[in-house]
């Protein structure tokens, strides 16, 4: 079931000496190719007892350098960052053959941020967000339904708030890897660790 990559080639000079211009690049690259969902990201959390978790979440925009993401701060996920805000970052393009593996510090953005992103979601993502205690249990699909139903003849022609418990991480990076697919499993990885406001940058063996 293996894959021969042999797309393109990743060196050092190609790969600058600023990691999150060459994040842009990339993403870039990956809408023009029409990768699916190309903002899809792997987010590795880990709680309080050392177990990890990993789900995908869409990335909302990298904001002053850091990956922006939204959220139920109640979540699973936002159980974790609050237990430990070490999380782990993973972005996979197949058509590119590229992965880009991200570490770094998560913390939630400003309230007011928040607010303007929830304002501009699709009504039904802020009805969503409302109905969904997320992670937690509930008794069937028909009871998510019903409270959809509810609460879209509550705020029927009314502005709807955010909730308290919703809203944005950032994950400020210390370590970017761009991984780039090739001949014989002779993979190209660069790897970019921040020192202090420096980018250290060095080459992995695959």
């Amino acid at each position: 079931m293996r894959q021969s990559y042999q797309r393109s080639v990743l060196s050092e000079n190609t790969a600058g000496t600023d990691p999150l211009t060459l994040f842009s690049l990339w993403f870039s690259e990956a809408k023009e190719e029409g990768e699916p969902e190309p903002n899809a990201m792997s987010l590795a959390t880990v709680n309080k007892e050392g177990q990890p978790s990993v789900r995908i979440v869409l990335l909302k925009g990298l904001i002053r350098n850091e990956f922006q993401f939204f959220t139920n701060y109640h979540s699973d996920k936002g159980k974790n960052i609050s237990e430990n805000n070490r999380v782990a970052l993973n972005f996979f393009w197949p058509k590119l053959e590229r992965q880009i593996r991200i570490e770094g510090i998560a913390s939630q953005i400003p309230k007011e941020e928040s607010e303007r992103y929830f304002a501009v979601r699709p009504r039904e993502s802020q009805i969503g967000a409302h109905t969904s205690n997320q992670s937690s249990v509930v008794p069937s699909r028909d009871y998510l339904e019903e409270k959809f139903v509810s609460l879209s003849k509550q705020w029927e022609g009314k502005e709807i708030p955010m909730p308290e418990y919703w809203g944005g991480y950032s994950v400020s990076p210390t370590k970017i890897e761009f991984w780039q697919g090739r001949v014989g499993r002779l993979h190209d990885r660069i790897l970019f660790v921040k020192q202090n406001d420096n980018w250290e940058k060095t080459r992995l063996s695959p």
